[in-house]
C-alpha cells in the first residue's frame, strides 16, 4: 500500500513537473517600430536589445519605413537605413514594411491581423492617419527631439540650431492627428555646444531618446503613461517648418553668429553654400565659384582694415569673411564643387596669390 502511494505520488509530482517545463511562458505584447533615416537605427536597435531579454515583456512584432530609394552618389535604389538594419538582423522580409502612404487600406488590413498593442516612432517621415492611431491597444509615441512644444515640425534639431538656441532636448511624447501635439510622457534637456552640428545632435538626442522609451515602456504597457502624461501648452508652441533647398545659400550682409548657426543647422543637408569672386591680379581675369562652407566659428577680433570689407583674408588657418554689423566669420572648411572637403589653409595656398572677395 505504502510502496504504491509513494509511487502514485511520485509519479503525479514528476507529471507535474513536466508539465510546468513545458507550460507556455506568458506571451509577449507585439511592438510595431516605425523610422527611416539612420537616426532611427539606434532606436531599433535599443528596441530588439531590450526585447531579446529574459524578463521583456514585448517582441518587435514589425517594423515600418519608407520605401526603398535612390540614396548615395551611385544613385542606386535602396532600402532605407532602417530597412537595411532589420535585413542585417535577420528579421523576417515579410514583417518588414513599406507602404507609400501609412493610410493604405492593404496596410491597415495587414497592420490589424498583428494586433499591435503599441506602436513606436523616430523619425519615421509619413504622416499617420486616424485609422492607423486607432489600431494599437496602448496608442503611438513618438520620439521628437526637442522640448516639446517647442519647435514641432519635420526640422526641430536643425531650426533650434539655425535659432542659436542653448538648451535644447528630447521628448517622449503620444502621438495624436494635430501635429507633434501629443502629452508628453517623458523629456530630458541638455546644453547645446556652441560649435555641434545639426548631424551629432540628431544622433545624440534619438541616443538619448531611446533610453527615455525603454525606461517608460512599462508604464505605457501597463496604462499608468496615459495618466501621467503632461499636456503641451499650445500657447508656447514653436514650429520647425521642413528646410528648403535655396535656404542654403550664405548672405554675408548678416551678422556672423547668424551664419555660423546657419551653417551648424544646415550641415549634412542641404549644407550652407556662398559666392566668391576670384581675382587674378597679373591677368585682370576674374572668376565666380561656389563654395560650399562646412566648419566656422565666430570671429573674435573686430579688426577689419579700411577699404577691405569685401575682401577675404586668411588668418591662423581660416578664411575670415566680413560680415553685417562689422563682424566676421571664420571659415575653416571649404569644399569645391565636385571635390573633396579641404580645410581652410589648403585651399588658400591654392590661390597661389590671388584675391578672394565676397559677393
Amino acid at each position: 500500500m505504502n510502496s504504491a502511494l509513494m509511487l502514485r505520488r511520485f509519479i503525479c509530482v514528476n507529471a507535474s513537473a513536466t508539465l510546468s517545463s513545458v507550460a507556455p511562458s506568458p506571451k509577449k505584447k507585439p511592438l510595431i517600430f516605425l523610422g527611416s533615416p539612420q537616426v532611427s537605427v539606434t532606436v531599433l536597435e535599443a528596441l530588439l536589445d531590450a526585447s531579446s531579454a529574459p524578463n521583456s515583456s514585448f517582441e518587435v512584432a514589425g517594423i515600418v519605413t519608407q520605401p526603398p530609394a535612390r540614396r548615395d552618389r551611385g544613385r542606386k535604389v535602396l532600402p532605407s537605413p532602417v530597412a537595411q538594419y532589420a535585413l542585417e538582423k535577420g528579421l523576417p522580409s515579410d514583417l518588414i514594411f513599406s507602404p507609400e502612404k501609412a493610410g493604405d487600406e492593404a496596410f491597415l488590413s495587414t497592420l490589424r491581423d498583428l494586433q499591435p498593442e503599441l506602436c513606436v516612432t523616430a523619425a519615421y517621415g509619413n504622416i499617420l492617419p486616424t485609422k492607423f492611431l486607432n489600431i494599437p491597444l496602448h496608442g503611438t509615441v513618438n520620439i521628437h527631439p526637442s522640448l516639446l512644444p517647442l519647435y514641432r515640425g519635420a526640422a526641430p534639431v536643425q531650426r533650434a540650431l539655425q535659432d542659436g538656441v542653448e538648451e535644447t532636448g528630447v521628448s517622449l511624447a503620444f502621438t495624436v492627428r494635430k501635429l507633434d501635439a501629443g502629452a508628453v510622457i517623458a523629456s530630458t534637456s541638455f546644453q547645446v555646444d556652441d560649435q555641434i552640428k545639426a548631424p551629432e545632435l540628431l544622433s545624440l538626442l534619438f541616443s538619448e531618446g531611446s533610453k527615455l522609451l525603454i525606461r517608460e515602456l512599462p508604464s505605457i504597457f501597463d496604462g499608468s503613461a496615459k495618466s501621467k502624461a503632461v499636456p503641451q501648452d499650445d500657447s508656447k508652441a514653436t514650429l520647425a517648418p521642413k528646410i528648403a533647398p535655396d535656404e542654403a545659400w550664405l548672405s554675408f550682409d548678416q551678422e556672423a553668429f547668424i551664419l555660423h548657426n546657419k551653417v551648424r543647422a544646415f550641415a549634412g543637408w542641404p549644407g550652407t553654400r556662398a559666392k566668391v569672386l576670384v581675382l587674378d591680379d597679373k591677368s585682370g581675369q576674374q572668376n565666380e565659384v561656389e563654395l560650399k562652407v562646412i566648419t566656422t566659428r565666430i570671429c573674435q577680433s573686430t579688426e577689419v582694415l579700411n577699404g577691405e570689407q569685401d575682401y577675404v583674408t586668411f588668418k591662423k588657418g581660416s578664411l575670415v569673411f566680413p560680415c553685417g554689423g562689422g563682424t566676421g566669420l571664420e571659415v575653416l572648411e571649404v569644399q569645391l564643387p565636385g571635390k573633396k572637403a579641404i580645410d581652410a589653409t589648403a585651399f588658400w595656398n591654392g590661390l597661389r596669390g590671388q584675391k578672394l572677395k565676397k559677393l
